[in-house]
């Protein structure tokens, strides 16, 4: 189990009177989405870290990003601003607030979405 930062504290200690539209719809896609044999078939055909340079961010991350993306229909750029901006989806996505962003420069997302196509 993660330890809790501050503001995750803080934002699970407030009660809320409903859900919001992105907490309903990643709720969503965490009973739809059959995470487990997705990762497995991308898998062996991800890139691997290893090498020298900038390292690739893990797979599932990556992949939840691209769903929400799509599920937005967000540009590189909105979704960077999205998920700085959104702590619902940095959630979702599995990044904590000291966690380093995807950025819309075009090596992350444009690389993922050639990658799944």
């Amino acid at each position: 189990m993660e330890q809790l930062s501050f503001s995750d504290l803080e934002t699970s200690l407030r009660r809320k009177t409903r859900k919001t539209r992105t907490e309903r719809l990643t709720e969503r896609l965490e009973k739809l989405v059959p995470w487990s044999d997705l990762l497995a078939l991308i898998q062996p055909f991800y890139y691997e870290s290893g090498r020298r340079g900038r390292q690739p961010f893990p797979l599932e991350l990556m992949l939840r990003i691209h769903l929400l993306q799509i599920a937005y229909n967000m540009s590189d750029p909105q979704m960077e601003d999205f998920l700085h901006e959104n702590s619902t989806a940095r959630k979702f996505v599995g990044l904590a607030l000291a966690d380093r962003t995807p950025d819309e420069s075009g090596e992350c997302q444009v690389s993922f979405r050639r990658f799944c196509s």
